[in-house]
């Protein structure tokens, strides 16, 4: 199904079906020449049922055999995220009572004058119509139409013209995260980053020649056991004329994990073209950042890699040397997600000297363990950070938990032959022994927050805002932290 939105002035409009938006305090009069008795009657019953209401709520009523009144109940406190909510279970409404071509009308009531609430209504709406159908053969073809007829006041552009490139970034997500990994290998994404050139974005590609000569042996170690290429590439967003330090983001992206020749189980790992949502993420909100042209300049850096079983794959034992020129024992080789990322942090620090940085990856299952798929589990050596995270996160809903990093975790995964090991070899702990290795590629005491995804970047089931599958998890999250602190 495709969802077609189209914006209506004044009191021109008609539709088939009718929903309109309505407050606690709406009277009859705000309607007053829009609809006939016989639907002012319905308004009239339901506001009088519904006048202690304090949750949203959604109404369908039977005007004809084939027509519909949807009536919207606004909450009194209404804020942007209850708002989208909102509008993604309105969608759902709809499909499921298969209503498709629908005339959409605000009150004038002062509940509903804040445009962010029409607004974010129908940002939800779009957020929740999301689905990837590039491969089926018979495809659903319906047309779901919007007619929005606003007031003057009811529709803010600019707060559109971000809310779009919101939506545009976090589908750009979807779309990578839910690709399968024989289209979608490391050569295949580098070359779909490439054509974020035309969206005003820097971007720069190091293969593998480049990779040795810089001693990115951790991240090249990953990947040497497939066909398939490895690289690093770095995006670059300048929206400020200023010379400030950008805002560093980093995303692991391992196209498919097999779990090298510590190999997964066969069950379910199909799911592991997942593996590469922390860079999804990443690309997004760079996407995002480009699309509404923030004013502040910004790098995502994302590793490119496919962990594959061959003759030329790493072995557990193997040690490398990674971008830091620390030395690594990996004792795992499913445990190849922290390789990837040691290099892109470091690499990302000395290159681009950011105010922070922050990476996104689905690290660990024990983070699901932890915290299923309610809440990304926050690691950080920073308070102020790791607050404004927080914060922004529950503005989006999309939730963070603060978990403990100490040097008592820091010892577990110390190596008796080389500077470190890949795994605790103590056993627990899983997603805290792995934030302790990201951070010790922090060399220069730069902020850093490690954000393990692991159990929020897909859904078997659909969330309030996604339809299942690839959530685009990190994209909202982050725009709004950007916009918060550093616009």
């Amino acid at each position: 199904m495709t969802l077609k939105i189209k914006y209506l002035d004044g009191k021109n409009g008609s539709a088939k079906n009718i929903a309109i938006f309505l407050a606690k305090e709406s009277k009859i009069s705000d309607f007053k020449g829009i609809f006939d008795d016989k639907i002012n009657k319905k308004i009239l019953n339901f506001l009088k049922n519904n006048k202690n209401t304090k949750k949203n709520k959604i109404t369908t009523l039977n005007l004809e055999i084939d027509q519909k009144l949807i009536l919207i109940l606004i909450a009194n406190k209404n804020d942007q995220i209850q708002s989208e909510k909102l509008g993604a279970k309105f969608y759902d409404n709809i499909t499921a009572n298969e209503v498709s071509d629908i005339l959409i009308l605000g009150s004038n009531s002062s509940s509903v004058k804040n445009n962010i609430i029409l607004n974010s209504f129908i940002h939800g709406a779009e957020l929740k119509s999301y689905q990837f159908n590039l491969y089926k053969s018979k495809k659903n073809n319906k047309i779901i139409n919007f007619s929005i007829l606003k007031s003057k006041n009811q529709l803010n552009t600019k707060i559109k013209y971000n809310l779009d490139a919101i939506l545009n970034g976090v589908n750009f997500t979807k779309d990578l995260v839910s690709e399968p990994g024989n289209i979608l290998h490391p050569d295949e994404y580098a070359k779909r980053l490439l054509k974020l050139k035309k969206l005003g974005l820097k971007v720069t590609v190091y293969d593998e020649k480049k990779l040795k000569k810089l001693g990115c042996n951790a991240l090249l170690g990953v990947g040497q056991g497939s066909i398939r290429g490895s690289y690093l590439v770095t995006i670059e967003w300048k929206g400020s004329k200023s010379k400030s330090k950008p805002l560093a983001f980093v995303g692991k992206g391992v196209c498919f994990d097999t779990g090298g020749y510590s190999l997964k189980p066969a069950r379910f790992m199909e799911d592991m073209t997942y593996d590469m949502a922390g860079s999804a993420a990443v690309v997004g909100l760079m996407k995002t950042l480009a699309l509404r042209k923030a004013k502040i300049n910004a790098v995502g850096v994302v590793g490119l890699v496919e962990n594959m079983v061959s003759g030329n794959a790493q072995r557990p034992g193997d040690i490398v040397k990674s971008y830091s020129g620390k030395t690594i024992e990996v004792l795992n080789t499913d445990a190849e997600g922290r390789l990837v990322l040691a290099d892109a942090l470091t690499f990302t620090e000395k290159k681009f000297k950011p105010k922070f940085m922050v990476d996104l990856a689905t690290l660990t299952g024990a983070i699901i363990v932890s915290l299923g798929s309610e809440y990304a589990g926050l690691f950080s050596n920073d308070d102020k950070l790791s607050k404004q995270l927080l914060e922004a996160g529950e503005r989006v809903d999309e939730k963070l938990w603060r978990m403990p990093l100490h040097k008592n975790y820091d010892k577990l995964i110390n190596s008796k032959n080389a500077d470190m090991q890949n795994i605790n070899y103590v056993g627990g702990a899983g997603s805290t022994t792995a934030a302790q290795f990201l951070q010790r590629f922090i060399i220069n005491k730069t902020p850093w927050a490690h954000l393990d995804i692991a159990g929020m970047a897909f859904s078997k089931y659909a969330g309030a805002l996604n339809s299942g599958g690839a959530t685009g998890y990190g994209v909202r999250l982050l725009n709004k932290f950007i916009e918060e602190n550093y616009e």
